[in-house]
């Protein structure tokens, strides 16, 4: 129906007549009603096309709010001036995210920093005798690491091109025995495999279900009692059904763990958004719990629990490491959302959380951030098994002594592009065994040259370990570059590689060209063989997506929301790019342990002769039933932990030492034996699998203090 119709009784108008020529109006009438309809037709298409969706209605009020409160980030259309800082103490309040771009380039002749800022982005100052280095970074920052001194360096000794070149995509054979992934066609919006909510944030809970957690958004499947969105959900994967969960606080690109006592711990967030949601506050210091148990079904479906503890200092994209004290060690984040190549922005520090989730209250800052900036968030950290931590940022890595406060040994900075947020590859801590004293080895892949939609991407991985008397890094490439990419590591002790882009970056419509084959990386192949090809995914999985292990042994793939708010249906020709949707939907990877013959060939019947183990060198037994003709069997102590932007934060697998196996025995009964010390399992809840000829197990959780 046309928005412009005749009325059904005509008008009556008085009308006075003049001498004309009836050629010259009958021109102008045809004239004027022409002009008259192509304004109707735009009008019409103008107003379908703004009113089409809800989208699109929040999108403008969002905006118009912002601009009002001067709080939109740094980089965005319609946002506050490139570098602008709120008043102290204040925090923006907008659905976007800081943009960094290209980095810049400036004179190498100005005055020498005071403040370790520098470059054309700074008022041309060089770095001069700075303590953390003479060359001036392509984003205006003072260091010596191959991302100032090297592509982009503004001033300084820079080195021009890279000192060691990272190898190039190396091609890799199709899996002899792939696995399988169950999705719905593109088509579908079958509700029974949903989400509910856009899953920015998991974690798998003792109950054997999986929490979701996102960030308030103006759309999601499930709305609670208050009328609201949930922007948290619990996924049950045996029934494929989903609750909402309530919270108080925005959760936006939050960090997390798992709290000794088996809690599931939010930490930092982002401000709130009262134009969408005026019932959820201030998520910067916020400390979200919440409670599941394999045993206690009364648990299943609580809401969070935010009994108002804050963290020292406002954090937004922090990570999070449990430590072998139970406290935990929380690292990095924003201010206040904006800019990040600003300092005044950033918060390159960390601070010390007890068993319970409380602040120590102090914040302590922490070089190897500061001098990465802006690629300072989301650092990868890995607990060694000497109670130190491996801190990877930009390019950059080194052992750092919490209790001390100190740079144990730097590491070699790891050849190729930027390693983490906004161009985030994935880490991956591979297993643990006594066969080589618990030594830590941890793989990094992907990345990407800068936050831009047109970036490339790396295909290189770097392999090191840390403890070696000489560390290097041992160079190895996936099949094509990829940003946005996470390794999950499976119980007979391979990685699956998932998701992500093959060009661009994190953020909102800053990727394209995603990256759908499943990889398969097996760390025991000599270099050269360990990269295999598995199925190809129908969906894409960019920004905000997550994958993790079931108890079944089965990988959940979930996510992908690379807009502002959540969009159904693809809007060619915006920028930022809208060219992909909100994705709902979960996919399941069958590894091949558990395809073809190998689906008939799982251990069942497993028993633990308790489920409270310790890590101080105990045993306890395991009791199971086997196929006939089994030839070995292997028992794996798995966390995990918190899945975000690629990190999967506190993940980690230890082969526990076994006795009593009996090759071909269909019943068997074996004793197992704890890691030494906590160093090695730190705290918290794990789950046992039991592998036979590396076919798993039904997984169960016990609690490691």
């Amino acid at each position: 129906m046309s928005l412009y119709q005749k009325s059904s009784k005509p008008e009556h108008h008085t009308q006075q007549t003049e001498n004309v020529d009836p050629r010259m109006v009958e021109q102008s009438v045809t004239q004027i009603a022409k002009f008259i309809q192509e304004a109707t037709d735009d009008v019409e298409k103008t107003l379908e096309a703004r009113l089409a969706t809800q989208r699109d209605l929040m999108e403008v009020v969002a905006r118009l709010q912002g601009i009002a409160a001067n709080q939109l980030i740094s980089g965005c259309g319609g946002s506050a001036p490139p570098g602008s800082t709120p008043p102290a103490g204040s925090k923006t309040s907008s659905t976007q995210e800081p943009v960094i771009g290209k980095p810049t380039n400036g004179p190498s002749n100005g005055p020498v920093t005071t403040d370790g800022t520098c470059g054309a982005s700074n008022g041309g100052t060089v770095c001069g005798n700075w303590p953390q280095g003479s060359c001036c970074s392509g984003y205006g920052f003072c260091g010596k690491t191959t991302a100032h001194c090297g592509t982009g360096c503004q001033s300084g000794p820079c080195l021009g091109a890279p000192v060691q070149q990272p190898p190039g995509p190396s091609p890799a054979p199709a899996n002899p025995n792939p696995g399988s992934l169950r999705e719905l066609p593109a088509s579908s919006r079958n509700p029974l495999v949903q989400a509910g909510v856009p899953a920015m944030h998991a974690g798998l809970m003792q109950n054997g279900r999986v929490i979701f957690l996102d960030k308030v958004e103006n759309y999601t499947q499930i709305k609670l009692s208050n009328g609201q969105y949930a922007y948290s959900a619990e996924y049950d994967p045996a029934t494929n059904k989903v609750v909402g969960l309530p919270y108080k606080t925005n959760a936006f690109c939050s960090g997390g763990a798992f709290l000794a006592d088996g809690r599931f711990v939010s930490i930092g967030g982002n401000a709130p958004l009262d134009f969408i949601d005026p019932t959820v506050g201030d998520g910067f210091k916020a400390v979200r719990y919440l409670k599941r148990s394999a045993t206690d079904a009364s648990l299943d479906g609580q809401a969070w629990s935010e009994p108002g503890n804050k963290i020292n200092t406002a954090r937004w994209y922090a990570s999070v490491q449990t430590m072998p004290d139970k406290t935990l060690f929380v690292a990095s984040g924003s201010l206040n959302g904006l800019d990040p190549t600003k300092p005044q922005n950033n918060n390159p520090t960390y601070e010390i959380l007890n068993e319970q989730g409380i602040t120590s209250g102090k914040s302590i800052e922490m070089e190897i951030l500061k001098k990465n900036q802006p690629y300072y968030m989301y650092p990868f950290i890995h607990l060694l098994n000497n109670g130190n931590l491996f801190v990877f940022v930009s390019k950059s890595a080194e052992i750092f002594n919490v209790a001390t406060n100190t740079v144990v040994k730097p590491l070699p900075d790891l050849p190729g592009d930027y390693r983490t947020y906004p161009n985030t590859g994935g880490s991956v801590l591979l297993p643990l065994s006594s066969a080589n004293g618990y030594a830590p080895d941890i793989l990094i892949c992907g990345g990407g040259a800068y936050q831009d939609i047109n970036s490339p991407t790396d295909p290189s991985c770097g392999r090191i370990k840390p403890l070696d008397a000489t560390p290097k890094w041992e160079m190895d490439s996936m099949p094509e570059g990829r940003g946005m990419v996470e390794g999950t590591l499976l119980p007979d002790g391979t990685v699956i590689w998932v998701n992500g882009c093959n060009l661009g970056a994190q953020g909102f419509g800053l990727a394209k060209a995603p990256t759908k084959t499943t990889l398969i990386y097996d760390p025991a192949k000599p270099l050269g063989q360990r990269w295999s090809t598995g199925p190809t995914s129908g969906f894409a999985r960019l920004y905000h997506s997550v994958a993790l292990l079931l108890l079944d042994g089965t990988l959940m793939i979930a996510g992908s929301n690379p807009v502002e708010q959540p969009l159904l249906t693809p809007v060619p020709g915006q920028t930022p790019s809208e060219d992909f949707v909100t994705e709902f939907r979960v996919t399941s990877y069958t590894p091949p342990y558990l395809s073809g013959a190998n689906a008939n060939k799982r251990p069942t019947g497993v028993t633990l002769s308790s489920k409270t183990l310790t890590a101080n060198g105990s045993t306890f037994t395991v009791k199971f039933s086997a196929p006939a003709g089994n030839k070995a069997a292997k028992v794996a102590l798995y966390h995990g932990g918190f899945v975000t932007h690629s990190l999967h934060m506190n993940h980690r697998m230890i082969f526990l030492d076994t006795t009593g196996y009996q090759a071909g025995a269909t019943s068997q009964t074996l004793t197992v034996k704890m890691p030494p010390n906590k160093n090695i399992a730190q705290p918290g809840p794990y789950v046992v699998y039991v592998t036979v000829d590396g076919v798993p197990a039904i997984g169960q959780f016990v609690s490691c203090s």
